[in-house]
């Protein structure tokens, strides 16, 4: 059975920074590229950054500068630590892993800034 356990969300301030963690179970963690997304009501859910089996990384222009993704393979766990936070990240974050055709899904966890 695959599980995506996100941990790590909050209230914060504006200006203020959290570290989410994704611990995984049932994959082969090492072969699955991993990613963070977010959503708010009524809107799509977004990609937010991503982290290659190779740890290749890339984020979405809105975070470049404040987020870090970042994977402990030997932990079968990706993090990401997010810096300077805007009200506008406020969302819940979800962990997705994928390897080949095959993508799972944490639960997810809330994020909230205030301004």
């Amino acid at each position: 059975q695959v599980r995506l356990v996100e941990s790590g969300g909050g209230l914060v301030q504006a200006g203020g920074s959290l570290r989410l963690s994704c611990a995984a179970s049932g994959i082969i963690f090492g072969l699955n590229a991993m990613a963070w997304y977010r959503q708010v009501p009524g809107k799509q859910r977004e990609l937010v950054a991503a982290i290659s089996s190779a740890g290749a990384t890339n984020y979405a222009d809105s975070v470049k500068g404040r987020f870090t993704i970042s994977r402990d393979n030997a932990k079968d766990t990706v993090y990401l630590q997010m810096n300077s936070l805007k009200p506008e990240d406020t969302a819940v974050y979800y962990c997705k892993s994928n390897f080949r055709a095959y993508d799972y899904w944490g639960q997810g966890t809330q994020v909230t800034v205030s301004s």
